[in-house]
């Protein structure tokens, strides 16, 4: 089953850039997919179009998840309101409310499934309240479920985002840099987690990652940005120094931090920009 199929989608931010030029990708259900790119190559706005936060221009692009038209031609579709409930997304910098509470936190993934009046006043039921305790003992932080949101350490909270979208029932989960702002023991913790959803609830997993040592490690299938086009879509094991200097040049440090010195060439050749269709198994 196809879970996003995204086709000629453009986004312009300015004139005389494209942010998105001409993407076209497709990701399957249970995948955990790596997104990567040098900063400004357009991951994130990429995933922000998936979630339907962004809207790309007018000029023929389609964004489908689960089947339902999300966008088209510029123009968030009427069904994507509903596609949004099975859409978990985990931002960089949290995105938790730091005065509320962990547990209630968690329990605001669940803010699309009840009625709107319960969600505003944090009204939720014993079985809510059940659900989303068993998430965050999931995640390793129930421990945590009475403490403010702020209390919390960066990975705490990442992991208690994660913990949202399983309360939340996502069957899409986008994480946008997850890990950016974490020392190595949390960023691993939090992949981690993400991995085991992936593997135990089938939740199909798009993380874009600044350094491809993760993306190599966690993630089967790499896709490759560059000024906003794919320029690689494979195998994460093809992704050597090598081809990472053939792709990003002197941009390349910022995504291989370990100082391997694999030179062998990817048996797989870059996407060519006439065909950015997915090689997807």
């Amino acid at each position: 089953m196809l879970v996003v199929d995204i086709s000629g989608l453009n986004k312009s931010f300015s004139r005389d850039k494209r942010a998105l030029n001409n993407v076209r990708l497709q990701v399957r259900e249970g995948e955990m997919v790596a997104l990567i790119g040098a900063s400004g190559s357009g991951k994130s706005t990429l995933i922000r179009h998936i979630a339907g936060l962004l809207r790309g221009d007018r000029d023929g692009g389609k964004i489908s998840v689960f089947g339902e038209t999300i966008q088209e031609n510029g123009k968030i579709s009427r069904g994507a309101r509903k596609v949004r409930a099975d859409i978990g997304v985990i931002f960089q910098q949290f995105n938790l409310v730091s005065r509320l509470t962990v547990l209630t936190n968690v329990l605001m993934g669940m803010l699309g499934r009840v009625p709107a009046w319960r969600g505003s006043l944090c009204m939720f039921t014993k079985s809510e309240r059940m659900r989303a305790m068993s998430a965050l003992a999931r995640v390793g932080i129930d421990g945590h479920a009475t403490k403010k949101a702020r209390h919390l350490s960066g990975g705490q909270q990442q992991r208690a985002a994660i913990a949202r979208t399983i309360t939340q029932g996502a069957r899409l989960i986008l994480a946008d840099e997850p890990i950016a702002s974490l020392d190595p023991a949390s960023s691993r913790k939090v992949m981690n987690t993400l991995d085991r959803v992936n593997r135990e609830d089938n939740v199909t997993v798009i993380v874009s990652l600044h350094q491809v040592d993760y993306a190599k490690d966690y993630c089967k299938r790499t896709i490759a940005m560059r000024d906003g086009e794919v320029v690689f879509d494979g195998p994460s094991s093809q992704l050597t120094p090598a081809f990472l200097q053939e792709l990003y040049g002197e941009y390349s440090s910022e995504l291989f931090a370990d100082g391997s010195d694999d030179t062998a060439k990817p048996v797989a050749e870059p996407v060519a920009k006439k065909d950015l269709a997915v090689a997807t198994s």
